[in-house]
């Protein structure tokens, strides 16, 4: 039986001395300052939510630190992964990232990493991310929705893959077709179209294979690491898969939206649960729940907005993004097909492996004390007041949860207990190792 089984089984205690694991096993021994008494609770990893956009420096009426961390440490999660769009500037140089890390390390109440851009123009400045440390590289094959975010085109994503990959650095990229999104668009706009339905069939599972196909060629031409974001379809899984197993260093996540909604929750509910790549049919969700083998992370792509945003009577002109990173771990605890262990690889230690977090991602001896205490098989129902975004908007909303998040701590620290939180942040910024 494995310690994490041991954990599952409450046979195993945890000792934590000055932010670190220092001891395991049954029946620990010796003084201490308290100890947390988790008899008849799951304990998971601290989650790494390796897909957020906090929208600070510059947006920060969207969400910022304050607010989305709070969300995230209520959620179980313990360090999250800022995307560099969003904030205003986006993170594309050495000065947008020292000001990006300055407003979190002021307010966030969880460990953070931040995600580099890569955009047109921007190739020179790749080394100095590199060396500010950045997680990472993210790009888009599509429109992003904010301007001063561009997309990249061929060229632009093969040259910085190519430099990516004498940095040692990853590139994530969100795949989907420019060219068959903005055709289908126009096509619908054109004959009146402006409903959710249209919105739907605007962006095909086809618009995606095509563009992870592409960004997997490029990756073996360059020998870029590369990960795909929020994968909706197993046919998307298995492109990654199948490229994987031929020598290409890709991976790729998905997100619980795809997991626990379709497309007919997205037509029920309307603008909250507008996101790109869209929600799929209840078939395609049941093919990708069986997929997840392959998946190597699982991120919320929390991506907030002012509520206005969400109120358009045109669908495509609504903001596309889903508030989703406070409840990241419950669902996922709620779904048959994944067992706790696979929820640990899935959240916690498959990202910190795949983006390079040593100390992150795992209840082992040497490793930040970063856990968190789940009460399974609970009977809890996701309500807009208990939702501590800056917004009290999600799609999620009127949900029941199989599971509760009870406690979280960040490095031995306990920052969550039952809806209250640590009266400072503790925060701090997580570099990356070099990956193997």
């Amino acid at each position: 039986m494995s310690d994490f089984d041991l954990l599952v089984r409450g046979e195993q205690d945890i000792g934590v001395s000055e932010g670190r694991i220092a001891a395991l096993g049954q029946n620990l021994r010796g003084s201490a300052e308290s100890e947390i008494d988790a008899y008849g609770l799951t304990i998971f990893p601290g989650v790494i939510d390796a897909h957020v956009h906090f929208n600070e420096p510059g947006r920060t009426e969207w969400e910022g630190f304050a607010t989305g961390s709070r969300a995230a440490a209520a959620g179980g999660t313990t360090t999250v992964f800022d995307m560099p769009l969003n904030a205003h500037p986006p993170t594309i140089d050495g000065a947008s990232f020292d000001a990006k890390r300055a407003a979190a390390e002021q307010t966030s109440m969880v460990d953070f990493a931040l995600w580099g851009g890569l955009v047109p123009g921007n190739l020179d400045a790749l080394e100095t991310l590199r060396d500010r440390g950045v997680v990472g590289l993210k790009a888009f094959m599509s429109n992003s929705g904010i301007e001063d975010f561009e997309a990249v085109d061929n060229v632009t994503l093969r040259n910085g893959m190519r430099k990516a990959a004498e940095l040692g650095m990853i590139v994530a990229v969100h795949a989907e077709s420019e060219a068959m999104t903005r055709e289908l668009t126009e096509k619908a706009l054109a004959s009146g179209g402006t409903s959710v339905r249209a919105y739907l069939d605007s962006r095909p599972i086809a618009a995606e294979l095509e563009a992870i196909h592409r960004a997997i060629e490029l990756a073996g031409e360059t020998g870029c690491k590369l990960h795909v974001v929020h994968v909706s379809a197993a046919s998307g899984v298995r492109l990654v898969a199948d490229a994987r197993r031929n020598g290409v260093d890709v991976t790729c996540e998905t997100c619980p939206h795809y997991l626990v909604l379709t497309d007919e929750d997205m037509m029920a509910v309307g603008a909250l649960a507008k996101c790109a790549p869209p929600l799929r049919s209840a078939a395609e969700q049941r093919e990708l729940r069986r997929s997840l083998a392959d998946v190597a992370t699982i991120g919320s792509d929390h991506s907030p907005s002012p509520p206005e945003m969400k109120e358009c009577s045109n669908f495509f002109e609504v903001w596309g993004g889903i508030s989703g990173c406070q409840h990241l771990l419950a669902l996922l605890c709620g779904l048959e097909e994944i067992s706790p262990p696979e929820i640990a690889r899935l959240t916690s230690l498959g990202v910190a492996q795949r983006f390079g977090l040593g100390l992150k991602g795992g209840i082992e001896i040497g490793k930040d004390a970063d856990f968190v205490l789940v009460e399974m098989n609970a009977n809890e129902n996701i309500t807009t007041e208990s939702l501590h975004y800056r917004h009290k908007q999600t799609p999620y909303a009127g949900r029941k949860l199989d599971a509760r998040i009870v406690h979280t701590f960040l490095r031995g620290q306990s920052i969550f207990q039952d809806g209250n939180f640590a009266t400072r942040p503790f925060g701090r910024f997580v570099r990356p190792e070099p990956i193997p």
